[in-house]
């Protein structure tokens, strides 16, 4: 494999792998919320959470812009300790984990929803508080529909390119991943390069989704979150 492969190839798996934690520990606790608590809203609030599966992803990326630019509401602040995420791989990061999280969100609800409630009742009972019962029943009868909806968003994080081209650029050996990278070979004509990028994209993805449908319940699907 050349360098202009190895490299995006190695950039996509780093900013896919901090994307799909941050978009696992985000999507986790917002469906653990959603799926306990009723309160006025939480239809309207489901609604936002899953925007960005929805959202075209340079709408996403203005956002972003708009957000973490250098005039940008959270963007100026940051600039005041000298920390600058439009450009850089950080910013590819937040870009990826943002259209990610709306898997892991909708995963994790309908599995959490779908754990019988007389199991943690009857933890409550044995006297196991409300961590302890998250962590020992609550979590491990939702575990595989979660893992299944984190392998679903950490595809969809290797593969994001409108976000992440609008917050991060193409900037190769620092923010150019594989999408964007495709993109380039094939606006320059390098259809060699193309070829094998996107070979190498795919064989990944499919490699993923396979493992993703092992880990759905019998009786379930990926679209409806693996809920039983």
């Amino acid at each position: 494999m050349t360098d202009p492969v190895w490299i995006p190839l190695l950039l996509s798996l780093k900013v896919a792998g901090w994307a799909t934690l941050l978009a696992t520990l985000a999507g986790t606790a917002a469906a653990y919320g959603l799926s306990r608590w009723r309160w006025p809203g939480r239809d309207l609030l489901d609604a936002l959470l899953t925007l960005p599966l929805v959202l075209p992803p340079t709408v996403l990326g203005y956002y972003l812009l708009v957000l973490l630019g250098r005039r940008g509401v959270i963007g100026e602040v940051l600039a005041k300790w000298n920390i600058e995420l439009v450009f850089t791989w950080q910013g590819a990061v937040i870009a990826a984990s943002i259209v990610a999280f709306p898997l892991v969100f909708k995963s994790a609800r309908a599995a959490f929803e779908n754990v019988d409630i007389q199991l943690e009742n009857a933890a409550r009972v044995l006297g196991v508080g409300e961590v302890g019962i998250f962590f020992r029943v609550t979590l491990p009868l939702a575990a595989r529909s979660i893992l299944a909806g984190v392998l679903l968003a950490f595809a969809r994080a290797l593969g994001e390119f409108g976000a992440t081209l609008m917050i991060a650029g193409n900037l190769p050996g620092r923010t150019q991943t594989l999408s964007v990278a495709i993109y380039e070979a094939v606006q320059a004509g390098d259809d060699r390069t193309a070829n094998l990028l996107v070979l190498v994209t795919s064989i990944t993805c499919v490699v993923v989704l396979l493992a993703a449908g092992k880990l759905v319940p019998k009786g379930a699907s990926l679209r409806d979150g693996g809920g039983r």
